[in-house]
């Protein structure tokens, strides 16, 4: 067994790989405080739920874009597993090459989507992810990651809105019958439900045209499953893209195959 563990800006990942297959898979808030201990209760009792004793568990991949949550879940790793993780970046074995200015400012999350789709597809790849920022990674068929868009979310986007203007309310996160809206409500669920899909297409669009290549292009993140639908390039959505991308990384470097 091999846990594999995501920390976002709003959620953490929790899931476990068996022979090359995620078994199951949990998602615990990101936004509060915990200590190692706290964690390790949250992981034995999501084990408990598939039968699965902490024993089992053979090795740790580790993706953060939150550097103080990373150390802790460091420490619960050495503490209760006996297991040093291997925690993402730029410098280990990925099975791509990163062509970006600067890689060591490529985001795990980032990273991990990108060899996850690469590794499924072995052709371009494009993987929108749409969470709390909206991203756009691109990876040749060569196989080199030639970097991205970074824009904000659909939740970060509402919740600014919300917080800015006094006489806006908070929304739901659902697209209305029609683009013009009939009150204030509907109108900010076009602005922003339609205006994603259309920024989404638009920024493809010209991916696809200065890549020079016509990729795969695929959805992931919490919000993908709504959007992808009403798009008119991206093909598939894959919920847990990250942790399979995390989950091949870390076979890449490990001196044996011990998942």
């Amino acid at each position: 067994m091999i846990l594999t563990i995501d920390i976002g800006n709003t959620q953490i990942e929790i899931g476990v790989f068996n022979s090359g297959e995620l078994i199951r898979s949990w998602r615990i808030s990101s936004g509060i405080d915990r200590t190692e201990d706290e964690y390790f209760v949250f992981i034995e009792k999501f084990l408990d739920q598939i039968q699965t004793h902490i024993s089992e568990v053979k090795g740790v991949g580790l993706a953060s874009v939150v550097p103080n949550k990373t150390f802790i879940y460091e420490k619960m790793c050495k503490k209760y597993l006996n297991i040093r993780p291997l925690i993402v970046d730029h410098s280990i074995n990925l099975g791509i090459e990163i062509k970006y200015a600067d890689p060591a400012s490529v985001g795990a999350d980032r990273l991990c989507n990108s060899v996850a789709a690469f590794l499924r597809y072995k052709e371009a790849v494009v993987v929108v992810d749409l969470g709390t920022a909206t991203t756009f990674d691109v990876v040749n068929s060569q196989g080199h990651y030639l970097g991205g868009i970074i824009s904000p979310g659909i939740e970060t986007t509402a919740w600014a809105l919300y917080q800015r203007a006094a006489k806006l309310p908070k929304i739901s996160l659902e697209f209305p019958d029609y683009f013009i809206g009939t009150t204030t409500e509907k109108s900010m669920q076009s602005g922003i439900m339609h205006g994603t899909v259309k920024i989404v297409d638009g920024l493809l669009e010209e991916i696809i045209k200065e890549l020079g290549e016509t990729p795969k292009i695929i959805a992931t993140g919490g919000l993908g499953k709504i959007i992808q639908p009403r798009t008119h390039h991206i093909e598939q959505y894959l919920p847990h893209l990250v942790l399979e991308g995390l989950y091949q990384i870390y076979l890449m470097n490990q001196p044996e195959d011990n998942n």
